[in-house]
């Protein structure tokens, strides 16, 4: 547990993070929840606690939690806003909708981070720290999942999807129809909804996510009822639980995942990963070059993994459900006297080679003999070892490629 930062008030904005490995950075992919972004609607935060409880206490014996607590990274923030909490009104302390306050696509809005509440300057921070694949706020007032995008170029009401249209619908079904009674709604057909098509916003967080933090957000309206009775919780927590459940799942059971590397060193390369036919890049995480591209199930896509200095590579996969496809790209010769030179690199320029002349005359003729032969050894074990690492990245297991 862990605090991103302070309220306008002085309250931390207190996260739970669930893994097998807390607060260690590993190539798996990172879910976050976030709860009670409007301070009147308090049932996300209720929901969310009940969830870190269940997911903890279950984890040994349930196979979904188990899952997810071997397998990702799920970070929970109960309360975004709680000052509106304790205010009970939709603002924070300063009568601000967070869920305005971010910076818009389509108008110069928010612009300045400065200027921004405190709890929107956290969020941005945060995920810029974490690389996470996905997540989604909890919000009342209706029942259905709400995808990108959240609001227009005209700012008049209709259907605008972002590049991975197809991609949200999936994941905002997943959720509804694990939901007791949302994908039966009679208002909004399969229990989901494009943002700009139900009511416009800007400075929303969901498409700021999407297009400056590389996460796929979803809006979850979860309850009709802003602020129900407490005997109210149990019966939407349970009408909920299984849908918040295979909604982080997801990022382990679906799309394409891998990593990427270097042909000639072996070492971990945080490249980018695009989709043929969809407008939208994933970047490699920095210290392990994973990637995790969420991409409807039941269609071939043509993935490419690319880098600056290397030639791109691509494969295309049949994506039954999940995928994996790490790529070794190749140094771009056009580009190899530019880039440094490998600490294994052994040939020199007759510039260098000068150099090295000069200096082996200046010393007794044994000691340079010493000092060759342990140079020459180093080098060698070096790139055996790179080799090694090479080869070994190179295994995959079922139902993987490498390009």
């Amino acid at each position: 547990m862990f605090s991103i930062g302070k309220s306008v008030s002085g309250f931390p904005l207190w996260v739970i993070e669930i893994s097998d490995k807390p607060g260690v950075e590993e190539p798996e992919p990172a879910f976050k929840f976030i709860g009670n972004v409007h301070g009147d609607e308090p049932v996300g935060r209720e929901l969310l606690i009940l969830l870190a409880n269940w997911i903890c206490d279950n984890h040994v014996k349930d196979s979904l939690a188990r899952l997810i607590v071997e397998n990702m990274h799920l970070h929970i923030l109960p309360s975004m806003n709680p000052d509106g909490y304790a205010l009970k009104r939709r603002g924070n302390a300063n009568n601000i909708d967070l869920n305005r306050d971010f910076p818009d696509q389509f108008f110069p809005m928010n612009n300045d981070e400065e200027a921004c509440q405190p709890e929107t300057r956290a969020i941005m921070s945060w995920v810029r720290q974490i690389h996470f694949t996905a997540s989604a706020s909890l919000h009342g007032g209706a029942l259905v999942a709400n995808y990108p995008w959240d609001g227009t170029q005209d700012k008049r009401r209709y259907y605008y999807g972002c590049p991975d249209d197809e991609a949200f619908q999936f994941l905002a079904s997943v959720y509804s129809r694990s939901h007791y009674n949302m994908s039966l709604s009679t208002e909004f057909q399969g229990g989901i909804i494009n943002g700009a098509s139900w009511y416009p916003i800007y400075g929303g967080m969901q498409d700021w996510n999407y297009i400056y933090g590389g996460c796929f957000e979803l809006t979850l309206e979860i309850s009709d009822d802003k602020w129900p009775s407490a005997e109210e919780l149990p019966t939407i927590w349970e009408y909920n639980k299984m849908s918040m459940l295979n909604l982080v799942a997801s990022l382990v059971k679906t799309g394409v995942r891998g990593r990427i590397f270097s042909s000639d060193s072996g070492r971990p390369l945080p490249g980018s990963i695009t989709i043929k036919g969809i407008n939208y890049t994933v970047n490699a995480g920095r210290a392990f070059a994973d990637y995790y591209r969420l991409l409807t199930p039941g269609k071939r896509y043509e993935v490419m993994g690319s880098m600056p200095g290397y030639k791109p590579k691509s494969t295309s996969i049949w994506l039954e459900e999940t995928a994996t496809a790490d790529f070794i790209l190749d140094p771009d010769s056009a580009l190899k006297d530019n880039t440094p030179r490998s600490i294994c690199d052994c040939s020199y320029d007759s510039k260098a080679k000068l150099v090295l002349l000069e200096f082996l005359l200046g010393f007794h003729m044994e000691v340079c003999f010493v000092l060759i032969v342990i140079g020459a050894l180093l080098c060698f074990l070096l790139k055996r070892r790179q080799k090694f690492t090479l080869g070994k990245h190179k295994q995959s297991p079922k139902r993987s490629v490498v390009v």
